[in-house]
């Protein structure tokens, strides 16, 4: 995969050195030269000069470009390289780093953001779902602000303790896609029970995750069975 990244600093420096790592393609953009040689980063390519140019973005051939990462400590630049990237190169995927948090609502398709990137959010969320047992945590949001991952730690007393996630009848556009126990990771099935202090990692429309967190804590009642007692088939699992 062939991975630009404007901005050199400690975060795209970082991330660069992650993809390297797995054997990706990167060429980093940064207007000073200085920062090739501090960067430590070994595989990488390097093009001086400013990424809001668009000669600057020819000549990093954007164009063949699988991932743009805006990854500079100004928001107005990681706004106009993605919605270059994407309106005169035509770039799949790209990626903005949010600085300020004021700013996340115009890190959309309306600017060309694939997937925003807002590190003091993310790190909020890290740790309210360290310490939040019992509610859903956002960590992070995909597509355009459509779409997002969310957490969910199982309380001891909580009233899905002892149901199998196919009993569970997820709003529409919800999909449980993992639960961590005991630090291990396991791919959900519609038998799976759900145990005291699971992690419940869903996929969720935005627009439904209230929907869901009602799901999540309510108190299961006689319409969630059939009248046999079996479970139901829940919508968003295999």
């Amino acid at each position: 995969m062939r991975v630009v990244i404007a901005g050199a600093g400690s975060v795209g420096s970082s991330i660069a050195k992650e993809l390297l790592s797995n054997n990706h393609e990167i060429l980093l953009i940064d207007e000073k030269p200085e920062v090739i040689g501090r960067s430590g980063l070994k595989g990488a390519k390097w093009l001086i000069g400013d990424a809001c140019e668009l000669t600057t973005l020819k000549d990093a051939r954007l164009d063949e470009a699988d991932v743009v990462v805006s990854a500079t400590g100004d928001d107005k630049v990681n706004l106009v390289v993605s919605l270059l990237a994407k309106s005169e190169f035509g770039v799949g995927r790209t990626v903005g780093r949010v600085n300020n948090p004021k700013n996340d609502w115009m890190f959309d398709d309306s600017w060309g953001v694939d997937v925003a990137v807002n590190t003091p959010r993310l790190m909020t969320a890290l740790v309210e779902e360290a310490v939040e047992i019992g509610d859903l945590v956002r960590l992070l949001t995909l597509q355009s602000g459509v779409t997002s991952i969310v957490e969910f730690t199982v309380p001891q007393e909580s009233p899905i303790v002892g149901r199998t996630l196919g009993s569970l009848i997820l709003p529409e556009d919800c999909t449980v896609v993992a639960i961590l126990r005991d630090d291990a990771s396991i791919t959900p099935s519609p038998d799976d029970v759900v145990e005291p202090g699971d992690e419940l990692f869903l996929i969720a429309a935005i627009a439904a995750e209230d929907a869901l967190r009602s799901v999540l804590l309510a108190v299961p009642g006689e319409s969630d069975l059939p009248d046999d007692g079996a479970p139901v088939d829940a919508p968003g699992l295999p």
